[in-house]
Formats: C-alpha cells, sequence, structure tokens
C-alpha cells in the first residue's frame, strides 16, 4: 500500500498511548525493512529464485511506505519518529539472520515479522483512540497479513520440493490440493502474540 494512499491526518486529540503504538509499529516495520534488505544480498536468495527475488523487493517497499505512514502519524500527534528497530525482535533476528543458509531459513524468519506485525496491528485497531488511527491501523493490517499468506504458501511449496511452482503465473493445476488453506489458516486473525503499545517507543 503506498504511503500517500494511508490517511495519517489527526484532527481528533491523540493520547500517549496511541502514540506509542505509533511509534512500536514504525519500530516493526522498520526491523522488516533490515531483514527484507539484508535478506536480499544473501547468494542464496539473489542468485535463487526470481519470483522470491520480487516478492522481496515489493514487501520491502511496502514496509517502508508503513513505517513512514506510522512516524508521520507520530509526528502529527506530537511524538516523535521512530528510526529504530523493535528491540525483541531486533534481539531474535540478530540471532537468526546471520545463521540463514537457505530460503526456508529467511522465509521463516520474515514469517514470524509479518505474523507478529499483522497481529499487532490487529490488536491495535481496537486500541486506538480515534477514528483515523484506527483506519490507519485497519489498512496495514491486512497487507501484512497478506505478506504472511505468501509465505505460508512459499514455505509449504519449499518444504515439498516444489520451489518450480514459486511463480507468477505458476502451474496451478500442480498446486498442492491444500494451498488455499495454507495460506489462510484462520478463520479470524489472532492477537495473541501483539506487541505491547510500549515494546517499540521512543524512550
Amino acid at each position: 500500500m503506498d504511503a500517500e494512499h494511508i490517511d495519517t491526518r489527526l484532527l481528533e486529540p491523540t493520547t500517549r498511548d496511541d502514540i506509542m503504538a505509533l511509534q512500536t509499529a514504525a519500530s516493526l516495520e522498520n526491523l522488516a525493512v533490515s531483514v527484507y534488505r539484508t535478506a536480499a544480498a544473501l547468494p542464496f536468495i539473489k542468485d535463487g529464485n526470481a519470483t522470491l527475488q520480487e516478492f522481496i523487493a515489493t514487501t520491502t517497499q511496502h514496509h517502508e511506505e508503513h513505517a513512514k505512514a506510522f512516524n508521520t502519524a507520530a509526528v502529527q500527534a506530537g511524538g516523535q519518529p521512530q528510526t529504530g528497530t523493535d528491540p525483541k525482535y531486533a534481539a531474535v533476528v540478530q540471532q537468526a539472520l546471520p545463521a540463514a543458509k537457505t530460503p526456508e531459513d529467511v522465509v521463516a524468519l520474515a514469517l514470524s515479522l509479518e505474523d507478529v506485525a499483522a497481529q499487532t496491528y490487529t490488536k491495535d485497531v481496537g486500541l486506538a483512540g480515534t477514528a483515523r488511527l484506527r483506519r490507519l491501523f485497519a489498512s496495514v493490517a491486512p497487507v501484512e497479513a497478506q505478506h504472511r499468506a505468501t509465505l505460508l504458501v512459499v514455505q509449504s511449496l519449499l518444504g515439498s520440493g516444489d520451489s518450480e511452482l514459486i511463480a507468477i503465473p505458476t502451474d496451478a493445476a500442480a498446486l498442492p490440493a491444500d494451498v488455499g488453506t495454507t495460506g489462510f489458516p484462520d478463520a479470524f486473525y489472532p492477537t495473541s502474540n501483539a506487541s505491547p503499545i510500549s515494546e517499540g517507543a521512543v524512550q
């Protein structure tokens, strides 16, 4: 989703909790950008599946736009922009990314970040104090959920040895019968692993 298409105007009073939620969201987006950029340069990614490369490039752009939107809203609300990364998950990335040896490793790490982001923004829709912020979180959450769905399918195809089906267009007839449910395992998106609003707030 392009940043210019996300409404970040704040005409209603915004609380400190709202600002922290926006900063934490930006910290998750900044971390995702860092991970995808690093992953794109790994030999087994840059010399590997072209569709996965394209997904990483496009998704990186999405996260850059989302970080900009969250930071714009935070500044408009009287807060500071968050240029750092979420400390909890940055620690996870610092251990996992250098140890990544295969596309499966990168996909698993990216999956965890996309899921946390989607769960966090889904929960933030109900916590936000203004209608505009609710719309902002509600506009970004499904994009992260879509990233997760794509990665779940990619993970499944890599695991089954069907990496040639990770392509656009692909051979739909050759896809596993459960590919649809693989990408969308939840009837309602969970929020049990959502990040607290203070987790990535500017200190």
